[in-house]
């Protein structure tokens, strides 16, 4: 083979490697949407274990990803305090996922607003990654089955009639 037939080649195989990552890179990073199926984690829980999600399958599950630095995510947190309180006698379960970096100014915070809620930690933003999470509060509400039903991005206000008919009309649906 010539050195510059050999060469094309190479150009080839390279871009052809390059358009094979990208292409990968793009499905990984994709945003979870309505309908799919919600990614599966695991991650360290306050103050100790794990919040899975497998464990709350068959339950209505509000994936909440904040940070204790976020100011809309501050803001809508004694909302939704008192949403998960208010929705837990109907199968919904609130999980937090914090952002944070420090687990003590994550523990404060979490005391300080008396959150009854689990609360995990996802310091490098891994799941935050794998499920698309651009800004900080993002909301998933997944049905019994684990689908994405809703997403909400930025601060939303829990106690909204819409918002709790929304996931109590989810909770009242037939189980699958």
């Amino acid at each position: 083979m010539s050195k510059t037939k050999a060469i094309k080649v190479s150009v080839i195989i390279v871009i052809l490697g390059a358009a094979a990552f990208f292409t990968w890179r793009q499905h990984e990073t994709r945003p979870v949407a309505i309908g799919d199926s919600a990614p599966d984690f695991s991650v360290p829980a306050l103050p100790s274990g794990s919040v899975d999600l497998k464990s709350y399958r068959g339950q209505i599950v509000v994936l909440n990803l904040w940070a204790t630095w976020c100011p809309p995510c501050v803001e809508e947190t004694p909302s939704l305090v008192q949403f998960a309180e208010k929705m837990k006698q109907h199968g919904v379960v609130v999980l937090g996922i914090s952002v944070d970096e420090d687990p003590k100014a994550l523990q404060d915070f979490v005391q300080q607003n008396n959150i009854s809620y689990p609360i995990g930690r996802d310091p490098n933003r891994s799941l935050s990654a794998r499920y698309g999470t651009f800004q900080f509060p993002e909301t998933y509400i997944l049905d019994r089955r684990g689908h994405l039903a809703e997403k909400v991005i930025g601060a939303t206000d829990w106690d909204d009639a819409r918002m709790q008919n929304f996931v109590l009309d989810l909770a009242q649906a037939p189980n699958p």
